[in-house]
């Protein structure tokens, strides 16, 4: 999630996606920081602050502050940049690769960052029996099948065998078949190395995690409340922090967030509430940035429900919402509809190719839905998480459905985030439900695979949908093993057509990041990860 950091956000726009987009909203209303610390907005995160197992936005942009990965991604192109840990990562055949490390890396405990505290990490990330949600990343890595348990049987293995520590700054990785687009996945939170001090108690590791990034946390981390971190003055980087530190503070609504950034209560607000999506840039002036976001807000279909399991009925839902009208009347054209399942900003985009089954269609849309003989007799929920602004725009979706299908609907919008996505990994889904994917690294690929394959199933991933289809994994596999990166594209493109034939979800928004400051700080950047360039903040 780290990368060359962007020039100063300003009221101009700003060109642009864990990891499941989320908002937040009911923190402390007490004044800014002070002694040279500022403080920003998060929601609740879903789990403790372990890499490997933070795949939400909220966590993530914490870890932001608290790590340093391996590569970055440049703001301009999304190309890899070695201003991270890693010297150099290179292979001449694209399934052995060579990771190189920098000198002078340390934790925030003092102890060396090594070639081992990634190997280490990698493996414990992978191994089933630890349930982390980031798992599936690493499933291209040799040993990974080794490493899944089952109902009935325990894993075989606890260690990747793909992996192999050369000398303290070198190792070296196997993957079971070409992988072009390795060096990109390694910008993401879930490949960042963990200390022996991790693996002495992962719990208390979680609540107060010691990483290699400009801050540090010097005390646990409060559910409901947050923490403060301070700057790291041994950082090896090139772009230490510009601040004393940050105070994460926990909201569960986003007006109250705003409130507080207006009173001076808060320094830095990503993402606002919808009464100020229209109004927030005249109000704040030069205080006021925004990015298009790389993300997608999807309609998530629980295929594991009989009503949702034709895809025709999928098809139908889809057709039946004018994506536009809700741009314009409930986000004040703030979004743009979606017409992919991937974020313009990604290799391997296609403007519209998902083509008619997201054009607004009425009469199609029934005609399916009557083919496929569903009840509209019976109400549909509609499931979003609590105090993130999804209310109006949801009714609208539910307004849609009913006047274009004759269906009713139930809103289901009383979980607060962290709730949320565990209902999901449950199959607690009794219809349509909100999701939402910001870009962990830049490639369509990480638009697919975390949210459509079947190795990504809960717990392992974010396949919330339970969408499962053997034609749509040998797709990524065959981009997977492709010589180049180009090749590779052409194979997910040919992985998203089968996404738009099935619809286990329909696209429907891309975003935008907009974000406003108190006049205590300045230099506030949205990098194109969609996060606040925490390190780069100056306190007034």
């Amino acid at each position: 999630m780290r990368i060359k950091r962007a020039a100063v956000v300003t009221t101009a726009v700003l060109m642009s996606a864990s990891l499941l987009a989320a908002c937040g909203g009911g923190g402390s209303s007490s004044g800014g920081s002070a002694d040279g610390i500022y403080s920003i907005y998060i929601g609740e995160p879903e789990n403790p602050l372990v890499p490997g197992n933070t795949t939400e936005s909220e966590g993530s942009q914490v870890l932001e502050a608290l790590f340093t990965p391996l590569v970055t991604f440049n703001d301009e192109d999304n190309s890899v940049e070695y201003n991270g840990v890693a010297e150099s990562v290179e292979s001449e055949d694209n399934t052995t690769w060579t990771v190189k490390l920098k000198d002078g890396w340390t934790f925030h405990d003092g102890t060396p960052v090594t070639a081992e505290s990634y190997t280490k990490a990698w493996s414990y990330n992978a191994l089933s029996t630890n349930a982390f949600g980031a798992s599936y990343f690493f499933e291209n890595i040799e040993g990974y099948a080794d490493l899944q348990g089952s109902e009935t049987a325990e894993p075989v293995a606890t260690e990747l065998s793909g992996l192999n520590v050369v000398d303290e700054t070198t190792f070296t990785v196997k993957l079971t078949g070409p992988f072009a687009i390795f060096p990109l996945t390694l910008g993401y939170t879930a490949f960042d190395p963990l200390p022996e001090a991790f693996y002495a108690d992962p719990d208390a590791y979680g609540a107060r995690p010691i990483g290699n990034g400009p801050f540090k946390a010097d005390s646990d981390f409060v559910p409901g409340q947050g923490f403060t971190v301070t700057k790291y003055d041994d950082y090896a980087g090139d772009n230490p922090a510009q601040s004393a530190g940050v105070n994460f503070k926990v909201y569960t609504e986003l007006n109250t967030g705003y409130n507080d950034v207006q009173g001076g209560g808060l320094d830095v607000m990503l993402d606002l509430p919808e009464d100020a999506w229209a109004t927030a840039r005249d109000q704040f002036g030069d205080r006021y940035g925004e990015r298009a976001r790389p993300d997608i807000t999807s309609l998530g279909f629980p295929t594991y429900d009989p009503r949702f399991q034709d895809p025709n009925v999928r098809k139908a839902f889809s057709m039946a919402i004018d994506r536009q009208a809700i741009a314009t009347a409930i986000f004040t054209d703030t979004r743009t509809p979606a017409g992919s399942f991937a974020s313009p900003v990604v290799d391997g985009y296609r403007e519209d190719a998902c083509g008619a089954n997201c054009e607004l269609n009425p009469d199609e849309a029934n005609r399916l839905l009557d083919e496929a003989g569903f009840d509209r007799s019976q109400p549909v929920d509609l499931w979003f998480n609590a105090g993130a602004g999804h209310d109006s725009w949801m009714t609208a979706v539910g307004n849609q459905l009913r006047d274009n299908l004759g269906v009713n609907y139930a809103l289901r919008g009383d979980l607060q985030f962290a709730q949320y996505l565990p209902l999901q990994d449950a199959k607690g889904m009794t219809g349509p439900f909100r999701s939402g994917w910001i870009m962990d690294y830049p490639s369509i690929y990480n638009f697919l695979s975390p949210l459509y394959s079947a190795a990504a199933t809960p717990p392992a991933g974010s396949n919330y949908v339970f969408f499962n289809d053997p034609a749509f994994d040998a797709a990524l596999a065959e981009g997977n093993n492709a010589a180049d990166i180009d090749a590779a594209t052409a194979d997910y493109q040919k992985a998203e057509d089968i996404l738009i034939d099935q619809m286990p979800a329909t696209p429907l928004f891309y975003g935008l990041n907009q974000a406003v400051w108190s006049d205590r700080v300045s230099d506030v950047k949205i990098d194109n990860r969609g996060n606040i360039v925490l390190e780069d903040v100056v306190v007034s």
